[in-house]
């Protein structure tokens, strides 16, 4: 089995992640962050969704936004017009993941949230998407090129999700001044719970 095309996949996601670092807009970044910290001082909850590829993206973040305390709620796209945008309130906030930001399930759920008065943080590779340009934050997304011959199957765009997500994930566990007992707290388990112990010893209550 030939390597070229891998050692080209490994050169793609090289240059577009270097890229795409390189052009984080840090200010809005602090715009999504503030807009969550100020919800929750007025009881606001996170929630998150995509469509596709991106929906995993979403558990994730979900996962690690709750561990570092910002508990965020996975939102299907799909169920949400058929009842399960009842699980957002006025005064929550919505994070909402699409690569192309013209996806047409999302559309139908982010103006329904709208309606029930959600703030929405869009996360996109679209720059001049519907998704873009009908949301309060947005946080580009984009990379050109996804690494193989079809330049299709999401790959590099999903690495450019994750990292934006993972950066405002540092904003929101700052705000928070998240330490190792608090971590301890929600983390108790497994080989992580264990290396806290380890490394912190009597003062990990």
């Amino acid at each position: 089995m030939e390597t070229n095309k891998l050692d080209n996949f490994i050169e793609t996601v090289d240059k577009e992640v270097h890229n795409f670092i390189n052009e984080i807009d840090k200010q809005e970044l602090i715009a999504a962050a503030k807009l969550i910290t100020n919800s929750k001082k007025n009881h606001g909850r996170v929630h998150i969704t995509g469509v596709g590829k991106p929906s995993h993206v979403a558990e994730y973040i979900a996962a690690l936004n709750s561990s570092i305390g910002t508990p965020t709620y996975f939102l299907d796209t799909t169920e949400a017009v058929h009842g399960s945008a009842g699980q957002v309130l006025p005064e929550d906030i919505v994070i909402a993941i699409s690569n192309s930001g013209q996806t047409d399930e999302l559309k139908r759920t982010i103006l329904a949230l709208k309606k029930i008065g959600a703030k929405i943080i869009g996360v996109t590779g679209g720059a001049s998407s519907w998704l873009s340009e009908n949301v309060d934050v947005f946080l580009f997304a984009g990379v050109t090129k996804e690494g193989d011959d079809l330049n299709k199957p999401p790959r590099t765009s999903i690495l450019a999700e994750i990292i934006i997500l993972q950066s405002l994930s540092i904003l929101l566990q700052q705000a928070e001044n998240i330490d190792l007992n608090d971590y301890y707290l929600w983390h108790p388990g497994g080989a992580l719970g264990q290396s806290i112990l380890e490394e912190k010893g009597a003062k990990v209550k």
